[in-house]
């Protein structure tokens, strides 16, 4: 029985969703979108996922759609001299290329590529997004921000 709703509901194909067996299960229940996660999977594995809902859909006769979630960049900043900092809101922060481990008030970020790229008002986000700073000022070798939200 097909259902008429205004929402579509997405399922993330993982180790235990990857087989055609499974994933007909899923759609049968309402799956209308099936989410391949690159960030964990090769693209051999997304070949043979997108392979699977594509026999799925040809046995139904109905389209299913197929989301590749691409990670964007994650850089990585340098070592801090105490282990670990507490970023707090309000508080300048700058990053670097000077590769001594940073303390309260900088790191190293050893990118060349972003401090040609930034601008002011430019939001950089730390941590997987737990961190927030906002760029306030730049040079070709310092970026001097704000922090929005620390941690």
């Amino acid at each position: 029985m097909r259902r008429e709703r205004n929402a579509k509901i997405i399922a993330t194909l993982g180790p235990a969703s990857d087989t055609q067996e499974m994933i007909e299960k899923l759609f049968l229940a309402g799956v209308n979108v099936f989410r391949i996660n690159m960030s964990h999977s090769s693209h051999d594995v997304m070949r043979k996922l997108h392979g699977l809902v594509r026999n799925v859909e040809k046995k139904h006769g109905r389209p299913i759609g197929v989301l590749a979630d691409l990670q964007g960049p994650k850089l990585r900043i340098g070592t801090f001299a105490d282990g670990e900092i507490n970023l707090e809101a309000g508080q300048e922060f700058s990053f670097d290329m000077d590769e001594t481990p940073g303390d309260l008030t900088r790191v190293c970020l050893p990118h060349p590529e972003i401090f040609q790229a930034v601008e002011n008002g430019h939001d950089l986000l730390i941590n997987d997004g737990r961190i927030r700073v906002t760029v306030i000022d730049h040079t070709k070798d310092k970026i001097t921000t704000k922090v929005v939200y620390g941690g």
